[in-house]
């Protein structure tokens, strides 16, 4: 009989599941009359890796609403469409330090501090194209739907129970109106935007989303390319400072992924390049964040050195290996090569370059290059010259391309 791989990483998840379980504090979510029906003892997990794998545990395809989940990923798709100049003249970049629905605008611009609270979701929805609240939502869910790999539908009873009691969420739209950073009606930007937030999802849903994130833009399920890399970096870079609301600061030292949390009970988390997490536990806290999945992705970062921060050791060098012969140093290059490995390079075998014989770079060990130094190794040969009698001080050997 074969045997499972991926039980150590299921079991791994389920200890997660079960270390978080007996937490009954925190309330659901009551200020939205139908979230106050859930069933609050919910409780899942999910984990995919940039390879499109997927591992989950509990109630991981349990369906509950998007909420605020869904806020990076529409500023990603704003991003994405738009570029990141034009969206910054609507909403900000900061960190607001005040609850998800607070009225936070920047007294001079009057922007909303960052897309992650309330009224800057509501700006970064207003932004997105369409000039009806079927046009705009449609492309919203048209993105999340691409995000998540499959269809996803609207939970017409939290919506309907969202919007008739949205009028503080209609007041910060109306400021924005004001202020000029709102980029359609006022009833369109609001609807458009209590839609999104009843999107029906699963922990296993926001999983795949999260690690969209984290391939720079790749769904690793479906392997469509679903926004760009700038888009994705932005997305996450703001996730890192703003995605837990006023605790956002603490929830960087103790865990150190970005995040987003929302109060359907969802949690996603990025760690970028290597996976996507989500998780869903309906009770909150005080500042809105689900109790369990704080405590969940606490315990995985903690037990599995997850902190985007932490050291990981001494990086291994570039360099496999020199060799030389008949006045030719070869030097045979390894692994990933971004800057900091690409100055070491540089710098160790610089004292090699000279009249009296050729360095040659061999790439042939080299899986990847980043683009931004390819262009200094392309350019080393000319850059160094020729030896006295003509033949090249540098040469570059790269027989898989990697070099571009």
């Amino acid at each position: 009989m074969p045997v499972d791989l991926h039980h150590p990483v299921r079991a791994t998840l389920d200890a997660v599941l079960d270390a978080a379980r007996p937490d009954t504090s925190g309330e659901v979510a009551s200020y939205i009359p139908e979230l106050a029906d859930v069933e609050p003892e919910r409780l899942g997990i999910a984990l995919v890796s940039t390879r499109g794998d997927v591992h989950d545990a509990g109630d991981s395809d349990v369906a509950f609403t998007i909420q605020s989940v869904s806020k990076p990923f529409v500023f990603a798709l704003a991003l994405d469409a738009l570029g990141v100049d034009e969206v910054t003249k609507h909403v900000g970049l900061e960190p607001s330090g005040e609850p998800f629905n607070a009225i936070s605008l920047e007294a001079a611009s009057g922007r909303p501090l960052n897309p992650m609270i309330n009224a800057g979701a509501i700006v970064t929805t207003s932004l997105i194209a369409g000039d009806t609240v079927e046009d705009k939502f449609g492309v919203i869910r048209s993105g999340l739907e691409r995000f998540a790999g499959r269809d996803l539908l609207v939970d017409e009873d939290v919506f309907s129970s969202e919007a008739r009691t949205g009028d503080r969420n209609r007041a910060l739209a109306y400021l924005t109106k004001s202020a000029g950073t709102l980029a359609a009606d006022v009833e369109v930007a609001t609807t458009a935007y209590f839609r999104q937030c009843s999107l029906s999802v699963t922990a296993r849903d926001l999983a795949i989303m999260a690690a969209t994130l984290a391939t720079g833009g790749v769904n690793p399920v479906s392997g469509e390319r679903v926004i760009s890399e700038d888009a994705a970096r932005w997305t996450t870079a703001v996730m890192t400072s703003c995605g837990m609301y006023d605790e956002s600061g603490h929830w960087m030292v103790h865990v150190g992924l970005p995040a987003k949390s929302g109060v359907g009970g969802g949690i996603v988390a990025v760690q970028p390049g290597q996976f996507g997490i989500g998780t869903f536990s309906p009770r909150l806290d005080a500042r809105g964040n689900s109790v369990r999945g704080v405590a969940m992705l606490e315990r995985l970062s903690a037990q599995y050195g997850l902190h985007m921060l932490a050291h990981r050791g001494d990086a291994l060098s570039a360099i496999g290996s020199l060799t030389t012969s008949d006045g030719e140093t070869v030097a045979m290059l390894r692994g990933e090569i971004y800057f900091a490995a690409a100055e070491e390079v540089l710098t160790r075998l610089a004292p090699l370059v000279s009249d009296d014989g050729c360095l040659v770079l061999d790439f042939s060990g080299v899986t990847r290059v980043g683009s931004a130094v390819r262009q200094l190794f392309h350019a080393l040969p000319s850059a160094v010259g020729a030896r006295p009698d003509g033949s090249p001080r540098v040469v570059v050997l790269d027989p898989d391309g990697v070099l571009g």
